[in-house]
This record gives C-alpha cells, sequence and structure tokens, in this order.
C-alpha cells in the first residue's frame, strides 16, 4: 500500500467524519494563514524524512531525533506538529488510510453494479494490504522504493498501541464501505437490516489480515488474487439477498 499526500475530498466524496480533522489537518492549524503553505511544506518534509527512515530500517523503528536530522529542521518545529514519535507515525497511517480510501472510491465508482462496486472494492483493498505489496511514498515510486512495513503490520501496532487514535483513522474506509452496503441493500442485492458499522469492521479486518491466513491454517499460501477471490465469495455469501 502507498503513503501519499491525500486527495482532499471534493464535492459529494465522504470520508468519515472529520470534526477533529486529521493530524496533518490539526498541526497546520496551528500555524496563522498567511504561514499555512510554509506549514505544510515543513510537516512534508518530517512526513518524507520518516518515511526513508522507515524505509531504511523495513519498520518504524526510528527516532525523533532522527527524523529531525534527515528533514533538515529544528527539533523545536518538530515539537510544534507533533507530541511525540507517536502522532508522527500515526499522522502517516492516516494518510496511508486516506489515500487509500481516495483510490478505492474511484475504483468502485468505475464498476456497472453495486456488487461489483463490493467486490472491487474487496479485491483492491486486499491488494494494498498484500505482504506482497510494500508501503512507497509519493516521492519514491513504487517501482524503485525499497521494501518496508505493509498496511497488515503498521496496524497491528497501532492497533495494539493506540487503538482509539488507529481506529478514528480508519474512520474513511469505514465510511466508504458503509456506503457501498447501504447501496447494495438499496439495490436489492444485499440482506436487508445488516448492521453496517460493525460488518465494516469485520470485513476489513478480514481483508487486512487475510495475509495471515495461511500461516495460521498451516495450509501452502495461494497467490493474492486467488486469495481475494476467495474471501469475497465468504462476503458475498455472508451479505447476499435471500433469493426469490
Amino acid at each position: 500500500m502507498t503513503v501519499e499526500r491525500p486527495v482532499r475530498p471534493g464535492p459529494g466524496r465522504s470520508s468519515g467524519s472529520r470534526a477533529e480533522g486529521t493530524r496533518r489537518e490539526r498541526a497546520v492549524a496551528r500555524s496563522v494563514d498567511p504561514a499555512r503553505v510554509r506549514a505544510e511544506k515543513r510537516l512534508q518534509r518530517f512526513l518524507d524524512a520518516a518515511l526513508e527512515l522507515i524505509a531504511e530500517a523495513s519498520g518504524p523503528e526510528f527516532t525523533v531525533q532522527e527524523v529531525v536530522e534527515r528533514s533538515g529542521q529544528s527539533l523545536r518545529s518538530f515539537y510544534q506538529y507533533f507530541a511525540g514519535k507517536h502522532e508522527l507515525v500515526l499522522a502517516l497511517f492516516e494518510e496511508s488510510v486516506r489515500s487509500a480510501a481516495d483510490r478505492l472510491r474511484a475504483a468502485v465508482a468505475a464498476e456497472p453494479d453495486e456488487t461489483a462496486r463490493l467486490r472491487r472494492f474487496v479485491l483492491d483493498y486486499h491488494r494494498m494490504c498484500s505482504l506482497q505489496a510494500p508501503l512507497t511514498s509519493s516521492t519514491s515510486p513504487a517501482a524503485t522504493a525499497p521494501p518496508i512495513p505493509t498496511m497488515a503490520e503498521w496496524a497491528q501496532r497501532l492497533l495494539t498501541d493506540h487503538p482509539r487514535e488507529a481506529a478514528r483513522a480508519y474512520a474513511p474506509l469505514v465510511a466508504l464501505f458503509e456506503e457501498l452496503l447501504r447501496a447494495a441493500e438499496d439495490a436489492g442485492v444485499a440482506r436487508p437490516g445488516l448492521a453496517h458499522r460493525r460488518l465494516a469492521g469485520v470485513v476489513l479486518q478480514a481483508i487486512m489480515f487475510n495475509a495471515f491466513a495461511a500461516i495460521i491454517a498451516g495450509s501452502p499460501r495461494v497467490d493474492d488474487d486467488t486469495a481475494a477471490e476467495e474471501l469475497w465469495g465468504l462476503v458475498r455469501s455472508g451479505i447476499a439477498a435471500p433469493p426469490g
């Protein structure tokens, strides 16, 4: 899955509750309006520096001082934007989730019907979360970026160490899947009365951690496309409207 600068939601697009804003937005909001462009650039330098260090170490095992030195900025400036390392990592996580939601929204919109849109969501998000798909930066193309932890590995750490904040970061993906479920119900292809939010959590969890299914079962690992289609079959069976 890639970590990119998020595409800002336009009219008719929902990325979940934004009452509190993302960490990027809250950090930049601390600057007065004339300084916001400079604040955005300084903030992005911290994010890019952290992502480079993550890539080099194959994980978020860096220090704040290393980020500061790599960014070419001051420690004082860092703490103007982030309370500490955990906020920086969460900011990267939020941006990666929002970027994923934006790309998924565009992908499902191209599908012809509600069932096809749900299937596209499951298959594409599974691909993003695959252990074979490294995270990349907007300044480090996928073809040349060194391998770093995937979304599933980030989620494991963040949902354990900062569950409330990490769960809030998932709001754009949860909102999109809820929209797709409601549309499928309205079209009569999904069972009525589904608990949309809880089901969204179950499905997102299943997609994200499906890469570990073969390890848990002690079975041979299948290719990612086959695993994604198998998972889609389970989701479709679970939500499909009864025949007739």
